[in-house]
């Protein structure tokens, strides 16, 4: 498909619909052939728009990349962090969490991303910051509040709740993690990672228990 429409001058509205469709492409070109690899002619034919078209939305790669890093990591967080009704155990509440962020973080698409940006921060680019700022930095500053609200319940105890946070995403990160990101081993059985995420909650709680 090939589109006609003429560019967007100062005072004609962008079509969101070709924004979210050049988004689309861009996600799944980047996450699949890397950011060298990936021109702005193959996001606009992967689109089925024009290269002036990806253009009028998106200035650069740079901020084509930046804006999709974004969307990506948008579109995992929220779900990890449902409030539980208030009367909920904080056993309870860091389960639901514990079971969300490493489904998120195992899952392809989050495999494929984190490597694709560790290659690329080996070149000192920006878009690392972008990356850190629209994923992992919202879910240690989602992760920390609700540890602050955890505080001083159930006999827990955050000296610094931003600091437990990192803690706490770290420890069911582990080697599972690890070894998927490195290509050395495939994704545990049901099994194996709820018995990992229960051993990790009942370690943090030990931890920060008064």
């Amino acid at each position: 498909m090939t589109d006609v429409t003429a560019p967007t001058g100062p005072g004609r509205p962008k079509d969101p619909a070709k924004r979210q469709a050049i988004l689309e492409a861009a996600k799944n070109l980047f996450i699949r052939n890397g950011y060298a690899n990936t021109s702005m002619d193959a996001v606009a034919a992967e689109a089925g728009v024009s290269k002036l078209t990806v253009y009028s939305h998106f200035t650069d790669k740079e901020t084509l990349f930046s804006a999709a890093v974004v969307a990506r990591c948008e579109e995992q967080v929220p779900e990890l962090f449902v409030d539980m009704a208030p009367t909920a155990s904080a056993e309870k509440v860091l389960l639901g969490i514990a079971r969300g962020f490493q489904t998120l973080i195992n899952s392809p698409e989050s495999v494929e991303l984190h490597r694709l940006m560790i290659a690329l921060g080996t070149q000192g680019t920006e878009l690392s910051q972008v990356f850190f700022e629209a994923g992992p930095q919202r879910i240690l500053q989602e992760m920390e509040r609700v540890l602050t609200r955890l505080n001083d319940t159930d006999g827990l105890h955050f000296d610094s709740p931003a600091r437990a946070a990192g803690h706490f995403l770290s420890l069911i990160k582990g080697v599972g993690n690890f070894r998927l990101l490195i290509g050395h081993g495939t994704a545990a059985e049901q099994s194996s990672e709820d018995r990992h995420v229960r051993e990790v909650v009942a370690l943090f709680l030990k931890a920060y228990r008064a």
